[in-house]
């Protein structure tokens, strides 16, 4: 088990990552864990690209896998393959699963309240993220949040999404960083057009309001909702200051298409296992291309 002193130098190292990434005009992957055919892909990309990189799960995946299980997996690989790598819990939904991964030793807590409760009070939001912040003071774990919520899913979706809608739920710069400061988190999620999910029209950034969210706050700034964003859009993003991007969907559409070509190929084949290999390659490629439009490559120091 991780000890308390190994946590606080983790998290310690993970916030020298996001400034060496400020600083240097990249950001951090951060791709979600669905199971261990995804987190040996993102190492295997990491590895090849000597990227520095955050896998995630959301609350889905902790109640699949289990919080220790992750922490150990992702531990056990990282080690294995030498590489620099985080782990983020993403759209945690309470202070208490937030708190659960702080106690996990997680380096990235993301407490997203809007996501549980559409409903919830701005003043609701900061209360419980503030609570967030300070117990996350017992490790040292960076904390990420935002007044608002972020549309989609992480799916495929058959229907354009209405821009003049999401335009509703747009960052403010005024607001961000009134919010910032009434909370103290160290990573400001901003919302300029990205949402979750796969859309048949591509996704459409604003980069002069990110520009101005970015200029706003004084702490880091990530991008949600990654995939199905034209690659342009990231490039422009790191060289703004965007430090953290996720990304889902994207590699989840690779591993179900290719899982479904490998078991169509391999009708009499039970041991899935064997038909692994092109699925976490595929998915490999997913990353390794995102790494390349943030700009991380050869950023590493394991």
């Amino acid at each position: 088990m991780t000890t308390l002193e190994e946590i606080k130098k983790n998290n310690q190292k993970a916030r020298v990552a996001m400034t060496r990434a400020r600083k240097g005009h990249y950001a951090l992957g951060a791709f979600n864990l669905d199971n261990q055919e995804t987190l040996k892909a993102v190492c295997l990309a990491a590895k090849a690209k000597n990227a520095p990189v955050l896998v995630e799960v959301s609350h889905g995946e902790v109640e699949a896998i289990g919080l220790e299980n992750v922490r150990d997996m992702v531990d056990n690989y990282k080690d294995e393959y030498k590489i620099e790598m985080y782990i983020n819990l993403d759209h945690s939904p309470s202070v208490e699963a937030a708190k659960a991964g702080i106690d996990a030793g997680f380096e990235f807590i993301h407490i997203d309240i809007s996501q549980a409760d559409h409903d919830a009070t701005e003043a609701q939001i900061i209360d419980k993220t503030k609570e967030v912040v300070k117990y996350a003071k017992k490790t040292g774990a960076l904390v990420e949040s935002e007044p608002h919520y972020f549309g989609g899913g992480s799916n495929v979706f058959k229907e354009k999404f209405d821009y003049d809608e999401i335009k509703k739920t747009f960052s403010s710069p005024k607001d961000a960083k009134a919010f910032v400061e009434a909370t103290g988190i160290d990573t400001y999620a901003a919302a300029v057009g990205n949402l979750h999910g796969h859309y048949p029209a591509p996704k459409v950034l604003d980069l002069e309001l990110l520009q101005q969210v970015r200029d706003a706050v004084d702490c880091n700034v990530s991008l949600h909702g990654g995939s199905g964003t034209p690659g342009h859009y990231f490039k422009s993003a790191v060289k703004i200051g965007v430090t953290k991007i996720n990304i889902n969907t994207d590699m989840r559409i690779a591993y179900r298409k290719t899982l479904e070509e490998e078991l169509k190929a391999n009708p009499d084949e039970f041991a899935v296992v064997k038909l692994m290999d092109k699925v976490i390659e595929a998915v490999q490629k997913v990353v390794e291309s995102k790494i390349d439009m943030f700009n991380a490559e050869g950023k590493a120091k394991p």
